[in-house]
């Protein structure tokens, strides 16, 4: 069992939950991801570690509240337990050596962001962040996100906080004013895919993080095969971060949507227990 020994509500539906996993805490690094079951009748779900402290035995994941399991996990509370925390599965964020890089985070792809942007900012480089939102009330992570970067800018589709348009707009911008060694972009397929396709042309190395729909997070199942530069790979063991500028981003987004009536159709029995 992994105690919940501290929450966050970040905005009305994006929750952060901190376990008491000190085995895990100690291994874990940026990139990497755990899969958690709430109980012996629960579905496993992955969820990229947002943060960790080895030194304390505590991990961080911040969950967005969509469907049933979703739901039931954010509605628990300190003192609460989950029955299964695995992990840390996938491969760590191979960033290389860069000396200035931006980080980019779209919703509640910001969590995952954060880690990255942290770690970069830890070792001296130089960060520039930009999170992407709908509208303000979903802004999450500003304050941790500023701490960790040497620029932070943020975006709203609406206009309603920051600056009113894309992220892509902005990352245009950066990259024709000045050289940047590395982007991390972390969040909607369609987000991560714009941003790789603003990166191409300057050759800048660009990661992603990838979202595929995975069953038992250790490669045996294949179902979150993506396709990566003409090869077949397992987000789970070979990612989740792959070159941005070889995934075929829409071959995921049709994967990813073959299952939209059935998760619709669990969430609506979710709702009505």
């Amino acid at each position: 069992m992994f105690k919940i020994v501290d929450k966050k509500q970040l905005n009305s539906s994006v929750t952060s939950l901190t376990f008491d996993a000190p085995f895990i805490a100690k291994k874990v690094k940026p990139g990497q991801f755990v899969i958690i079951r709430i109980d012996e009748k629960g579905e496993r779900i992955p969820l990229t570690v947002s943060d960790f402290n080895s030194d304390n035995g505590t991990l961080t994941v911040v969950v967005q509240a969509i469907g049933f399991t979703t739901k039931k996990l954010t509605a628990l509370n300190v003192g609460d337990s989950v029955l299964d925390l695995v992990g840390p599965l996938g491969l760590p964020t191979e960033f290389g050596a860069p000396k200035k890089a931006i980080v980019i985070g779209g919703g509640v792809g910001c969590a995952i962001a954060y880690p990255q942007a942290k770690y970069l900012h830890s070792i001296g480089v130089d960060v520039t962040v930009i999170a992407g939102f709908r509208s303000k009330d979903i802004v999450i992570l500003e304050d941790e996100m500023k701490a960790v970067s040497n620029a932070y800018f943020v975006t709203t589709d609406d206009g309603s906080y920051g600056r009113k348009g894309l992220v892509t707009e902005v990352l245009s911008e950066l990259l024709n004013k000045g050289s940047y060694d590395l982007v991390i972009a972390i969040g909607p397929v369609p987000m991560m895919k714009f941003v790789s396709l603003t990166t191409k042309p300057f050759g800048t190395k660009t990661i992603v993080s990838l979202n595929p729909i995975m069953i038992d997070g250790t490669g045996m199942c294949g179902g979150c095969r993506v396709n990566v530069g003409g090869e077949t790979k397992f987000a789970c063991v070979d990612g989740p971060d792959f070159d941005g500028h070889l995934v075929d981003f829409d071959e995921l987004m049709r994967r990813n949507s073959f299952y939209k009536q059935e998760e619709t159709h669990k969430c609506r029995l979710g709702d009505n227990k």
